[in-house]
């Protein structure tokens, strides 16, 4: 009986264990949602007005130096700092994605602690001050 005892007793820690981090995982996924989707929402937004902004600046230098013969020249600058401007926010979204936080890293550190505490377990018990169990 004390077997199956020690055998009951050791599954429910590992399936308590278990539960608690999923609880953690979805904690973290649920929080990762969120981020992503107002990320999402701000990134579309910020994405229309600049776009509509950027539309009516053009309107208006290229109606500006229409009647001159700076005008392809004109367009031609705008062109260049619109890339310009365009390559470097995708290198800020490169950076961001590359250099951001690990997500679900709240449930990764608790399962490494889990398993360095598995294997030091597993480790030998260090021997008693006596020699072979006796007491002298």
């Amino acid at each position: 009986m004390a077997l199956r005892h020690s055998i009951g007793d050791l599954a429910s820690t590992v399936l308590s264990m278990v539960r608690t981090r999923l609880e953690l995982f979805s904690l973290e996924a649920a929080g990762e949602k969120s981020r992503v989707l107002r990320l999402l929402c701000m990134a579309f937004g910020a994405l229309l007005f600049s776009s509509l902004a950027l539309l009516v600046f053009s309107i208006a230098v290229a109606l500006y130096f229409w009647p001159t013969e700076a005008r392809y020249l004109a367009i031609g600058v705008l062109a260049l700092i619109y890339a310009v401007v365009g390559l470097g926010l995708f290198w800020g979204v490169w950076h961001c994605l590359s250099n951001g936080p690990m997500p679900f890293s709240a449930t990764l550190a608790e399962l490494k602690r889990d398993i360095s505490l598995a294997e030091r377990l597993r480790e030998p018990d260090e021997p008693d001050d006596f020699t072979g169990g006796r007491h002298g």
